[in-house]
């Protein structure tokens, strides 16, 4: 059976979250319908443009820019702060509603999820009616809009979902990437970002078309792991599974929001160090081990990505958890500026379930997982006594790049 994939994202959701509560409470204006953003002080770091309205889209606004810089181009511009609490609540109760159709469920984030519609097609006349019965649901019950995209894959159905918004339901399917995707500038295929576009503008790949019908090694050559996967993107190749939660253990993870945007990678990898440190400590702490292990990189732009990798081995030494991590960053960077970096944790076991050891463990003395794990629980001890700051990760030359 052809797999049946739903995007579902909602439209500017920090914002429609604000105005449906607003209105709930009486307000007069929907703030939607005017210049308006969802952002903070701007004397903060946070003094950004996390959200806005389609009349204040017209005025050249963007999301990420500062919060000064809408304000010149808007001088009636109507600053709301962010409510965080209420977009949580709200994406969960997004998430429970959803749920009522299938629980063939992945959240990538607070305002948007995949959903495998495969098993429930059967109940609709087409995926169409289904995710128009869906949508229109989302607008009656919360009072807020989401656009759906349908593909067969992921990928295509989160570009499909990008395509015409507010309120839309849009088809990618692979038979149409041609006629639908391939005429859009590189800047709107999935993952391709500034520095990429600019570097495939030299090699005069201007559309998602060029792109696909380019020689993939050239592009690899220019552009590494990250150019092979853009090239498959823009062919519509894609073998990611909706990934649902079992209702097993979520996993362990960490993140953080960088006080400056990082643009080295050296300046990554020092930040991944320090979350490996900390999830591989909690880890130790609850007695488990991972067999899988998940980077999540957000941009200045709040575009965020992910990847996840499955461990040889299930471990929670910090210099595997630390070495995993900067390989799947490796993969997934563009050379964009980054807000956010994340490890995640998952597939976890008890620490001390037994392990399969291949014939190269059997050789040597003391293989290395063992040897990092001690290493590991010493740090800690040191930790514990001395306090989070007495010891810190170096980055060696040898683990400065890693192909």
């Amino acid at each position: 059976m052809t797999p049946i994939i739903f995007h579902i994202d909602v439209n500017s959701a920090y914002l429609s979250w604000t105005a449906a509560e607003q209105l709930k409470n009486g307000a007069e204006v929907d703030i939607r319908t005017i210049p308006a953003i969802i952002g903070g002080d701007q004397k903060s770091r946070h003094g950004i443009v996390l959200a806005k309205s389609i009349p204040a889209k017209r005025f050249g606004i963007r999301t990420g820019e500062p919060v000064a810089n809408a304000l010149f181009k808007c001088s009636n511009l109507l600053l709301v702060p962010p409510d965080h609490h209420l977009y949580h609540e709200r994406s969960r109760e997004l998430m429970a509603y959803l749920q009522e159709f299938t629980p063939d469920i992945e959240q990538v984030s607070v305002d948007e999820c995949y959903m495998d519609f495969t098993g429930i097609a059967h109940r609709f006349p087409s995926p169409v009616d289904g995710a128009l019965q869906i949508k229109d649901g989302v607008r009656e019950r919360f009072g807020f809009t989401v656009n759906i995209g349908i593909s067969s894959v992921k990928l295509l159905a989160k570009m499909a979902s990008d395509f015409e918004k507010p309120d839309k339901v849009h088809t990618l399917f692979p038979e149409e990437i041609k006629e639908k995707m391939w005429p859009l500038p590189m800047s709107e295929l999935f993952m391709a970002g500034r520095s990429s576009v600019e570097t495939l503008k030299k090699l005069e790949i201007n559309t998602i078309g060029d792109l696909a019908k380019a020689d993939p090694r050239i592009v690899e050559l220019h552009l590494k792991s990250h150019g092979r996967m853009l090239w498959e993107f823009a062919n519509g190749i894609d073998r990611s599974k909706v990934q649902v939660d079992s209702g097993e253990a979520k996993g362990i993870g960490n993140s953080t929001t960088l006080r400056e945007d990082v643009t080295e990678r050296a300046g990554a990898c020092e930040v991944l160090g320090r979350l490996a440190e900390s999830v591989g400590r909690r880890l130790r702490a609850a007695g488990q081990k991972a067999n899988m292990v998940s980077v999540e990189v957000k941009y200045h732009t709040f575009q965020g990505v992910s990847h996840q990798r499955q461990l040889k081995k299930a471990s929670n030494a910090d210099a595997v958890l630390y070495r995993e991590a900067c390989g799947l960053f490796d993969e997934l960077w563009d050379g964009e500026p980054i807000r956010l970096l994340g490890i995640r944790t998952s597939k976890l076991e008890e620490a001390d379930a037994p392990e399969q050891l291949s014939l190269f463990d059997l050789v040597e003395e003391k293989p290395l997982d063992e040897r990092q794990k001690k290493m590991s629980l010493a740090m800690d001890e040191l930790r514990e006594r001395f306090g989070e700051s007495a010891l810190r990760r170096g980055v060696p030359s040898s683990e400065k790049h890693i192909d």
